[in-house]
Order: structure tokens, then C-alpha cells, then sequence
């Protein structure tokens, strides 16, 4: 079953609306530099209230890994998104509770995945200037290939409307959304949400 990571949440109350649906996943950022940031003891308000119900992932874009372990320990979140240009050292410093983003700049992707460890990957589509939550669609033909070999998360510009043409393209292991599930940056929208997830189910 292909299973569901809503990204950007920065409040309880979206993250209570994604348990009620069985969201698997929930992403939260804490990239400075991004409208989506949770902050950290809203952070932990979430971790504690979704308990055993879901993984709660944590987003970083080029931060040491002092900095993320620190963020973990303090706000109880288990898995690091690492989303920037790091290195394959730094994804290993932080595994076996780190997977890493990669973004669909062309068929280099491909080579480039395989240089990274973990259990799985995430590709984002490639806008320049940007680390995510663009609203973009990704590269679905290069996802697929990289789905064929390596459990994956397919992101970038996923909506309802064609969530299930891009399971069925691609074949990923999960989906994740931020923007196609949003009233504004960072609140989620609660008929959007319930929208996405039914199609997820429906083309899983």
C-alpha cells in the first residue's frame, strides 16, 4: 500500500486532522528560511500528541549534524529529511534515523542515489532557487526509475486531482504533499486533506 507523508505542518490541529484521516507520515520543517517552519516546542506539542500513530519527520536543509541531533533530542522527533546538498557523510552520520531528499535535475540523479545510504530516498522536483513546497511536479519518469530500484518517496506539485496518475506512473512507495494541501503556506486545509488522501487510497 502506498502510504501517505503530509509535509509542513506547523500546527496541532493539522497534525490532529492528518491522524483522523491515518496519515502514516508527518513532516516538520525546520529550515529556517522556509514558510513552512514549525517551531520547536509547537514541535514537540505535536511529537507528544501523536504518540505511536504516525512517524513525525523533521526537515533540514544544510545543517550540521550537531544542529539536528540537537533538534531531535529536544523535540522528540525520530527521522531527519535531509533536503539541502548534503554530503553522503552527513546522511551517514545521522542513519540509521535519516533518509535523503534529492531533487529531479536529470538523468544524474539517477548515479547520484545510489552514492546515498538509508532505507529509502525522497525526489522533489527540481525548481531552481527553492528546496521544496513549490507546487512543481516532478520529474515522474525519472521517479519511476528510481522507484524500480530503491523504496521511494515521490514529492513535488502532488494534488488530489493527480495523486493517482502519479502512483500509478511511478509506483513509490509514499506520497508527499505540502502545498497541494494548503489554504496558505503552513495550514493545512481540512476538505484538501481528506481529498488526498481518499484519492491516495483509492489509486494504492
Amino acid at each position: 500500500m502506498v502510504t501517505v507523508k503530509i509535509c509542513g505542518i506547523t500546527r496541532l490541529e493539522d497534525a490532529e486532522r492528518c491522524l483522523a484521516l491515518d496519515v502514516e507520515w508527518l513532516g516538520l520543517n525546520f529550515w529556517p528560511g522556509s514558510k513552512r517552519r514549525c517551531g520547536l516546542s509547537e514541535a514537540r506539542r505535536i511529537v507528544d500528541a501523536v504518540g505511536e500513530r504516525a512517524r513525525v519527520v523533521g526537515v533540514f536543509v544544510d545543517a550540521s549534524v550537531e544542529a539536528m541531533r540537537n533538534v531531535l533530542a529536544e523535540t522528540g522527533v525520530g527521522l531527519a529529511q535531509l533536503h539541502g546538498e548534503e554530503s553522503v557523510e552527513t546522511l551517514n552520520a545521522m542513519l540509521p534515523h535519516a533518509f535523503k531528499a534529492l531533487r529531479a535535475t536529470g538523468p544524474a540523479v539517477l548515479e547520484l542515489a545510489r552514492r546515498y545510504g538509508g532505507e529509502h530516498l525522497l525526489l522533489d522536483a527540481h525548481a531552481p532557487g527553492t528546496v521544496g513546497g513549490t507546487g512543481v511536479v516532478c520529474d515522474w519518469d525519472l521517479a519511476a526509475e528510481l522507484a524500480r530500484v530503491r523504496p521511494l518517496t515521490l514529492a513535488g506539485g502532488l494534488t488530489a486531482e493527480n495523486v493517482g496518475a502519479a502512483i500509478a506512473h511511478v509506483r513509490p512507495a509514499r506520497v508527499d504533499v505540502a502545498s497541494g494541501v494548503e489554504s496558505a503556506p503552513g495550514h493545512k486545509d481540512a476538505a484538501l486533506l481528506a481529498a488526498f488522501v481518499s484519492a491516495v487510497r483509492h489509486a494504492g
